[in-house]
């Protein structure tokens, strides 16, 4: 029988502080995934634009040939981007899609922006007659969330900017657009069209889409716009929280639980045991891509449904776009060596269309929050790690930037982890291992000073 876990912490103070060369770097015993971050590297930095662009700081989140940058994909990005550096570049991104926010786009902004600083003309004619995904606000508010976290940056919850963004995005945009969680299957597929209405005009059919999945022709509503709009609400209530806005949290929080009720209500289709992901013009479910976003957004509870969305999704295959999202979140739900399968996947030069730039970004997050479970909270100053590979693997990120400051993390199989703070503020760190079973184990948090390192590690005696 094994005796309980035991743990042996060690603190060295180190005498010189971890000079970043180059930005992140990572270092593992497993040659492979090595190879396959430095890829993603080389790939994600080469979309970094250019200094004399009249948009100022940007890195290509669009269809490459554009030289643009959409909603979705740098919501998708924007912590990838954090990581290998790129924070100027994300803060220039938000503040411009936060501030293109207008009545008359009926509360949108614009869906894609070029390097010029306009909105792309393959998405935009004028505020009347433009292409636009309904998820996208609700994408960039969460986004916006998720960067004040691992960022500590303020602006992100209180400039006043994403403050008007945010609110009307919880309010107004949902008003206008008819997005209450008691009316997605009743409302308009048109809510705001232009006049005259053009069926065969993109920029009329397609203005306000319901949904990220852009094939399904006459869609009504997409399950991962539910999806998005729970997650955009929770998120909102977080932010309220850090203002202090209890009560105005609490009531957001109830709206969230509405729209995710709806899912389990109305989408899962019990002969096959999937959900939905579209409601059409004629009153109909149908499946088609989507579930992913379930997943991105974290709007499932645990249980069967949850794990039965998971193995359909493993067991089929996907667009790039959609397999880019594929490493965090299956690191996130259990399936490490599915998640790891996927980076080595996406980073092969063989592999057609790795070059969407949302691919080479998404196995960055899948390295530093995936593989390593790096997660950052600046309401409390804290890192939080948990190895999620092999068990007598070596692997180190070096030179991450989080929180103001910058960390190497060195797991060392899933027994011992050394957090070494190479920056000029201390942070908290709460360092969790998985047992034998693949329970979580989770141990006080202690502070790391700015060039100093601490080790956990955790025995097990037989």
């Amino acid at each position: 029988m094994k005796r309980p876990l035991l743990l042996y912490v060690f603190l060295c103070f180190c005498g010189s502080i971890y000079a970043q060369n180059g930005g992140v770097t990572f270092e593992s015993s497993d040659a492979a995934l090595q190879t396959a971050f430095n890829r993603a590297k080389e790939m994600a930095l080469s979309y970094k634009g250019k200094p004399g662009d009249p948009v100022g700081p940007w890195y290509e989140s669009a269809l490459p040939p554009r030289s643009a940058f959409c909603m979705r994909d740098v919501a998708h990005q924007s912590i990838g981007g954090e990581i290998l550096g790129l924070g100027k570049e994300n803060k220039n991104m938000f503040r411009l899609f936060v501030n293109n926010i207008s009545e008359s786009k009926d509360w949108c902004s614009y869906w894609e922006i070029n390097h010029f600083g306009k909105p792309a003309i393959e998405d935009y004619r004028n505020d009347k007659e433009f292409w636009y995904n309904l998820n996208a606000n609700f994408d960039i508010l969460n986004a916006g969330w998720k960067l004040y976290l691992w960022t500590g940056d303020e602006e992100y919850i209180n400039g006043a900017g994403f403050e008007n963004f945010y609110e009307k995005s919880v309010t107004d945009y949902i008003d206008r657009w008819v997005l209450q969680a008691d009316s997605l299957l009743s409302r308009p597929t048109h809510p705001n069209p232009p006049v005259p209405f053009n069926n065969e005009d993109a920029f009329h059919r397609c203005r306000g889409l319901p949904s990220y999945s852009e094939g399904v022709p006459n869609i009504k509503m997409g399950v991962d716009l539910v999806g998005a709009i729970y997650r955009g609400l929770m998120s909102y209530a977080s932010i309220l929280e850090v203002k202090g806005q209890h009560d105005k949290a609490k009531l957001f929080k109830e709206k969230a639980a509405g729209y995710q009720k709806s899912i389990d209500a109305f989408w899962w289709n019990d002969s096959v045991s999937r959900y939905h992901t579209f409601y059409s013009n004629d009153h109909k479910f149908g499946m088609e891509e989507g579930e992913t976003f379930l997943l991105w957004f974290d709007a499932l509870k645990e249980g069967a449904r949850k794990e039965k969305t998971i193995q359909h999704l493993l067991s089929k295959d996907w667009n790039i776009e959609n397999l880019s999202y594929f490493p965090l979140i299956m690191y996130q739900n259990g399936q490490s060596e599915k998640a790891c399968g996927y980076m080595l996947h996406l980073t092969d030069p063989a592999t057609s269309r790795r070059e969407y730039p949302e691919v080479s970004f998404g196995v960055i997050k899948g390295f530093a929050e995936g593989l390593m479970g790096v997660e950052a909270d600046a309401r409390i100053d804290q890192v939080t790690t948990l190895y999620r590979g092999k068990a007598t693997a070596t692997c180190e990120l070096k030179g991450l930037p989080v929180l103001k400051t910058l960390i190497t993390v060195k797991h060392e199989g899933n027994k011992k982890t050394t957090l070494t703070n190479s920056g000029k503020r201390k942070i908290l760190w709460r360092p969790r291992f998985l047992d034998d079973k693949g329970k979580t184990i989770a141990k006080k948090a202690v502070w790391v000073k700015p060039g100093s390192s601490i080790i956990f590690s955790v025995t097990v005696k037989g």
